[in-house]
């Protein structure tokens, strides 16, 4: 498998993980957690937005639900968040959609992490693109990703 920017950037922090591959055509996250063997409240997306401030915000929230949009401005301190259009993700972090890691985007952005990921020893997220996640620490992607825990998810 080749390295993923994501993956060079924790492989230099010395962070350990395991990446896994599954067919890039699996676009729904529940799909993505069955073919990783894994259940669905263990697999991470990673979801970018736009603050009312105007700045960039990133919240990495299990598959098996869905970004609560006042729970994540008020982690953010904003007024209110939005869903970044999918057309400005690529040219924003360097990552498509379907392949967006919290680690290694173009610029680093005030990241959260749902805090339920803590509930387990590894979880899983995008190793930066798609058929490709790491297995890896709650705590250890906290550090690569310099995010913060909050409660996010509905």
């Amino acid at each position: 498998m080749d390295k993923t920017n994501a993956m060079r950037i924790l492989d230099a922090k010395g962070i350990a993980y395991t990446p896994h591959e599954y067919s890039a055509d699996l676009t729904d996250g529940k799909e993505v957690a069955e073919a990783l063997g894994a259940e669905a409240d263990r697999v991470f997306k990673t979801l970018v937005t736009e603050g009312s401030d105007g700045n960039h915000y990133v919240f990495v929230v299990p598959v098996s639900g869905s970004l609560d949009l006042k729970r994540a401005a008020k982690a953010a301190g904003v007024r209110s968040v939005a869903m970044l259009p999918q057309k400005k993700l690529f040219p924003l972090t360097g990552y498509v959609h379907g392949g967006c890691s919290p680690v290694g985007m173009k610029k680093h952005f005030p990241t959260f992490v749902e805090e339920t990921a803590q509930l387990f020893d590894t979880i899983f997220c995008s190793g930066g693109r798609r058929g490709c996640n790491v297995e890896i620490s709650p705590d250890d992607l906290l550090s690569a990703a310099e995010a913060k825990y909050a409660p996010l998810a509905d």
